[in-house]
């Protein structure tokens, strides 16, 4: 269903990335925050699913501003490389190429976000830093930003079995953020990605992808 496509960034440069589009008029846009792992064929499913749900829906390659077409795998060297290239491109560029990649679909109508794991933090700031309406699957890194007032709604997604997000953490967000929607499954971490047997939890994923379906609806356009 979706398409490579080019994105015009900050400092003109240019980085890649997939773009599906719904059958129909658009409920509106949607950008998708990989993982760690790049902009692989599983990350290209769940934009083209979010298309099959009718939104624009747009994931940007932020490895190109250091790689081009990076794929990592769920392994061992895939974690390290993966943590090595979030770590030098860091979140302010991540939200730079997140806004690029709305503006690429504004057509669309209104533009949200949702992310994984990584991407989970980096869509929480797009609703801090950018007004994005935004769902957080398992953002690891967000409680170091829970102190930045979020400009647009937000839901958060955490698995109760997540070694990596402790329940006092996921408290934190209830806490610092009262008006965002926080969910817990019986799950541990990644348990939306379906290609991983390891991680997958897929009561805990489809219940989570209906509310987010829920909240997109609620605050990008009607279901």
């Amino acid at each position: 269903m979706g398409e490579p496509i080019r994105i015009s960034t900050s400092g003109m440069q240019c980085i890649g990335g997939w773009l599906a589009r719904p059958e129909g008029t658009p409920r509106g846009g949607l950008v998708v925050v990989q993982e760690i792992f790049g902009v692989n064929a599983h990350i290209r499913n769940v934009v083209d699913s979010f298309a099959r749900d009718g939104y624009v829906a747009i994931a940007p390659a932020f490895f190109d501003r250091v790689e081009s077409d990076v794929e990592l795998a769920y392994d061992e060297e895939g974690f390290r490389r993966g943590r090595a290239l979030v770590a030098e491109i860091g979140f302010d560029t991540a939200i730079d190429d997140v806004a690029s990649a709305a503006e690429a679909i504004a057509s669309a109508g209104r533009v949200g976000c949702v992310g994984y794991c990584w991407g989970g933090t980096v869509a929480l700031l797009a609703a801090t830093r950018i007004g994005l309406p935004a769902v957080s699957y398992y953002g690891a890194r967000n409680v170091q930003f829970l102190d930045e007032k979020p400009r647009a709604p937000l839901m958060f997604h955490f698995g109760e079995h997540d070694a990596s997000i402790p329940p006092e953490a996921i408290e934190r967000h209830r806490e610092a953020l009262p008006d965002a929607d926080v969910f817990v499954y019986p799950a541990g971490h990644a348990f939306d990605r379906d290609v991983d047997p390891r991680a997958f939890d897929a009561a805990s994923a489809a219940l989570a992808r209906r509310r987010t379906l829920d909240f997109l609806a609620r605050h990008l356009g009607p279901a």
